[in-house]
Parts: C-alpha cells; structure tokens; sequence
C-alpha cells in the first residue's frame, strides 16, 4: 500500500481538499520520497514509518543547498507534517518528526501591486476580436474586478456566474481554500468582457480558425470540461499555468515591464479597493482570508504609498539637503 496516495485519497474523500491542495501535497511529498530513495534510506512505506527528526532535517538541508526558497521549504515541512499527523491517527507512527523541525523563518514581503494606471494600461491593449483575444480580455477583467485566486478561476464553472440582463453588474460563485463557497460580485466592465466572451466560447476547441492547438484533448476531457467558464483553445479547462502565460503575453504587448504574476491582480484589486476607502472586514469577506490579519497587509501597503507622497509632496518632509 502507498502511504503518500492513501493519505492523499484521505485528504480529497475526508477532508474536502481541493483538487489544487491535493496536487500540491503530491508534489510535495513524491519529492520527499525520491530523496529518500536517493540514498538517505529506500523511499518505501517502511522507510516513512521508520524515520525520525533528523532525517527531516538533512532533506530540509538538501533542499536549501539546491537554492530553494524559505517559503517552498516551508510549505513541504508543512506538508510532511499534514501526512505524519495523518499516520499518527492511524496509529502507524507513535510521534511526528516533522513537527519537531522548526520551520524556515521566512521574509515578511509586503505584496507587490500595480497602480491603476498600469492596470488600465494592461487592460485598455488592444485584445483583438478573435475567441482566443476576447477570453484573455476576460480573464484579465474579472482577476481584478473581483480579485479571486487563479485556482478559483478556473475552477469556475458557467453555472456559477450570474448575470441579469437588467443590470450592469454580476456575481461569481467560487470555491475557495478549504473548500469554503463564497459569492463575489464583479463589475461593469468584467461583465461585458464575459458576455463578449461568451458569445465566442463554442469556438474555443479543436478545428477553430486561427488557433493553434498543440496536443489533443480527450473525448473525456472534453466532456470533464464541458461546463468550465474558462475553455482552452482544445475544448479543455484551462489551467493556472495557461493563465500565467495568457498574463505574461498581455504585459508584453501592453509594454509592461513589472514582475507581474496573476495574484498581482489579487493584490491589486485589495489596494485599490482599500485606497477607495473600503473596509478591512469587507476585503476580508471579498478575498475569502479566514483570518483578518492576512487582510491587514494592504494597509502597510497603502501607509508605506502615503508616506511616499508625503515625502515628495510637503515642503518640511525633506531635511537640510535634500533639495
């Protein structure tokens, strides 16, 4: 039996992960048994239930040698830990050698946002009126109109957006971490990309002209995808990746040059709503953080932006010298 495919069954049947969490934690931990086979011990189930703290150690040890960064090294002890937490239940291991391994203590980055000049200028490019241009319209408009993660946007489904045609605006309905469903609602201007898109997405798949379509989707696939708001240029759902790669080429010929990755939109949208004079608690409920003091980075984001227009701005922030 495989301790690492059990546990991951465990966590999408029992505990309601998402499918993203779950291949998280499978990348993770097929990592962790490769160095294990590698020459530490066999990576065999018998070799998990034998291991102790230091063998966690000398693969965190390995992984800083390779340059891997605080936050992934973070994030697999995180994950070694969720699965001898798991087999500590079960009874198979009598303690947890990851949690006596302290984890990396990691850079508290403010996040990086875009002025909403950049985001007018990434958004108001020309997309061009074909299906492939009117869907990168839209993914980009509703990123940061509503400020979902990309997980939650492709996970999307048509079933979950609503739109009245007697109004302007709309609401999504997104599954978010922890498998927890919220509504967020989105703007004009997304919702007139949607519908621009919508009209277009039956030409999303194999055979359209003008797309290239590297690969062949599955008749299965097809039909997995079938229901997805989001269709890549072979019928199927598209995936974070496709979206990190639909963003890099819109910023290229938008001539942007920032380090810009999809969750920039995130930050933005959360900036610019806060800037607006929008309440923590409402961004809060808007991002889906279950806790508030993950929200309250914006606000060092917005105060440190304050302090740098004061400094160019008043006539007595500047000191003897300074010009």
């Amino acid at each position: 039996m495989d301790l690492v495919e059990e546990f991951l069954r465990h966590l999408a049947q029992n505990v309601n992960a998402s499918p993203q969490t779950v291949r998280c934690y499978r990348a993770d931990l097929k990592e962790f048994q490769e160095f294990l086979s590698s020459g530490l011990v066999p990576g065999t189930d018998k070799a998990l239930l034998s291991l102790d703290h230091h063998a966690v150690r000398e693969y965190l040890s390995h992984l800083h040698e390779r340059g891997v960064s605080r936050a992934t090294v973070a994030r697999r002890l995180a994950s070694l830990r969720s699965l001898f937490r798991h087999l500590a239940r079960r009874g198979l291991v009598t303690g947890n050698p990851a949690a006596m391994v302290s984890t990396p203590k990691l850079d508290r980055r403010l996040p990086h946002a875009l002025s909403e000049h950049e985001v007018e200028s990434l958004l108001d490019n020309a997309f061009g009126t074909g299906p492939r241009d009117l869907r990168d319209r839209a993914i980009l408009e509703l990123l940061y109109a509503s400020g979902v993660r990309v997980a939650e946007l492709v996970g999307a489904d048509l079933g979950d957006l609503e739109m009245s045609s007697a109004t302007v605006d709309g609401m999504l309905r997104v599954l978010g971490k922890g498998r927890k469903e919220r509504l967020v609602p989105i703007g004009s201007k997304a919702v007139l990309a949607l519908r621009t898109y919508l009209r277009v997405r039956p030409m999303l798949g194999p055979g359209t002209p003008g797309l290239r379509a590297p690969g062949r989707a599955t008749a299965a696939g097809r039909e997995a995808a079938r229901d997805a708001l989001f269709l890549n240029a072979r019928g199927g759902r598209l995936t974070d990746r496709s979206v990190r790669r639909i963003l890099d080429r819109r910023l290229r010929r938008a001539a942007l040059l920032s380090k810009v990755s999809p969750h920039t939109l995130r930050h933005s949208f959360a900036t610019h709503m806060l800037d607006a004079g929008a309440d923590l608690r409402s961004i809060q409920e808007l991002l889906g953080h279950a806790s508030l003091s993950t929200t309250q980075k914006y606000t060092k984001v917005t105060t440190r932006r304050l302090l740098e227009v004061y400094n160019r701005a008043h006539p007595h922030a500047k000191g003897p010298g300074d010009g």
